[in-house]
């Protein structure tokens, strides 16, 4: 009692004191278990870093960067020739090489002898008609010259080579000669005063080669033109229908019909031809062989 007496008598003043202080310090041992060594702050940074890792999405955590992928993986392959195209390719250059390309021809002469026979026809029969009046045959050396197909103005021969046959001499009565094309110097300006190539490149033939077989035909003698290239020199009577008055001295040109045709083997070391054809008045017909050997 006599205790009690004494701490009731403390001054009011000395108990707000007392009990602020005590307030502290059980404050302080508070804040002591939560310092930085302590248990619940480490309860707390595992909770902390537990429910980040819970927050992430799945995916992301397992899902890898990928690699920039390099030059050599984005890279345009080369493209390889397939079987086909290469198999094209070494035969087009088998066969140049081995001279059956059009353009292993260019520059080709052959030389032969040619035998020519011709149907002779007039038109002294008493009604008018067309009938024979004689035949002949007749042998010629002769010559087959190859050549780059022929340019003049904007226009080249769509032929694979340039073509000149001749047999015999122009002048001699019985030759015969073949030009598939030939250029020719016209008027600088047409009908109507406008300018134009004065090189007129005229076709007369149309020349298929393949596989040394030679398919050619007059398409165009060019009579129009009055550019006659393709001829069969063969004299003609002093008068019409009178025999017994004798010939033309030297012949007479006459102008091969479209549809003349000169076909057979043609290849880099010789030729062996046939030709066919008539004129284009209808007094000779007339067909021969040439064999020719390449020089």
């Amino acid at each position: 009692m006599a205790a009690m007496t004494r701490v009731r008598r403390v001054p009011t003043d000395v108990r707000v004191r007392l009990i602020a202080t005590l307030c502290a310090g059980l404050l302080c041992a508070s804040l002591a278990g939560c310092g930085k060594h302590g248990t619940p702050e480490a309860a707390s940074s595992t909770a902390s870093a537990s429910t980040l890792a819970s927050a992430a999405p799945s995916s992301a955590a397992a899902s890898t960067p990928e690699a920039t992928p390099s030059v050599t993986e984005v890279a345009t392959p080369t493209e390889t020739p397939t079987t086909e195209e290469a198999t094209a390719a070494a035969t087009e250059d088998t066969v140049s090489a081995g001279g059956s390309a059009a353009s292993a021809l260019w520059g080709k002469a052959y030389s032969g002898t040619a035998s020519i026979s011709v149907d002779i026809y007039d038109y002294c029969s008493t009604d008018g008609s067309r009938h024979l009046a004689d035949s002949q045959t007749y042998s010629m050396n002769s010559t087959l010259d190859l050549g780059r197909p022929e340019s003049g103005g904007d226009q080249t021969e769509s032929n694979p080579f340039s073509m000149l046959f001749a047999a015999g001499n122009p002048a001699q009565a019985g030759a015969v000669s073949f030009r598939s094309s030939s250029v020719s110097t016209v008027s600088s300006q047409d009908l109507a005063g406008n300018y134009r190539d004065p090189n007129l490149l005229l076709t007369y033939w149309n020349i298929d080669w393949s596989g040394g077989e030679l398919d050619a035909r007059l398409t165009d003698p060019h009579d129009r033109e009055a550019i006659v290239l393709n001829l069969l020199n063969w004299p003609g009577l002093l008068i019409a229908c009178r025999s017994d008055l004798g010939q033309m001295p030297g012949g007479f040109p006459h102008a091969l019909a479209a549809g003349t045709t000169f076909t057979g083997r043609l290849d880099g070391s010789g030729a062996s031809l046939t030709a066919e054809g008539s004129t284009t008045d209808g007094v000779v017909a007339f067909k021969f062989t040439f064999d020719g050997t390449a020089s």
